[in-house]
């Protein structure tokens, strides 16, 4: 396979091209792999869903985890249509892939209006620096279910 020739990245280039023409999203496909075999696709969906989590990597991510029967994709690679946004990047570590092929990058994204390369910056900021107000409340009672739970005798590890 060549770059401009990989049938992976040509699938999850398609959705991303169906979902801007039908309306369903923004331009953004992907592609969930597994030993040479599509196992889950996604396109973007937020404004059709009303789910600003309807990201197409999170959607092929999910359909691929319904493949699988599995919250891990071990083995499995991700082709995505754009360099991952922070919220994906960070279900496609707590998915264990094995790795991400993206076409374009976060920068070509912003230059179009789609701008998660604010939200890198922002989280590379301190708490207190950031835009958002965050306010820590009752640690003390939440601490009581991580307790609770490193006790536990039939957790599923992370």
């Amino acid at each position: 396979m060549t770059d401009s020739n990989n049938p992976f990245m040509q699938e999850a280039i398609a959705l991303s091209l169906h979902s801007m023409r039908t309306g369903k999203g923004g331009p953004y496909g992907a592609v969930v792999v597994k030993d040479g075999e599509i196992i889950g696709r996604g396109m973007n969906e937020v404004t059709s869903r009303h789910d600003p989590t309807a990201h197409a990597e999170m959607t092929a991510i999910r359909e691929a985890c319904q493949s699988l029967q599995s919250w891990q994709l071990l083995g499995c690679e991700l082709y995505t249509s754009c360099e991952p946004c922070p919220m994906c990047m960070a279900t496609i570590y707590w998915a264990k892939l094995a790795r991400v092929y993206y076409a374009n990058t976060k920068e070509d994204a912003a230059q179009f209006g789609f701008n998660s390369l604010s939200i890198y910056q922002e989280l590379a900021l301190p708490i207190e620096r950031r835009q958002l107000p965050m306010d820590q409340l009752m640690q003390e009672q939440a601490l009581v279910a991580f307790e609770e739970w490193q006790n536990k005798a039939d957790k599923a590890p992370y």
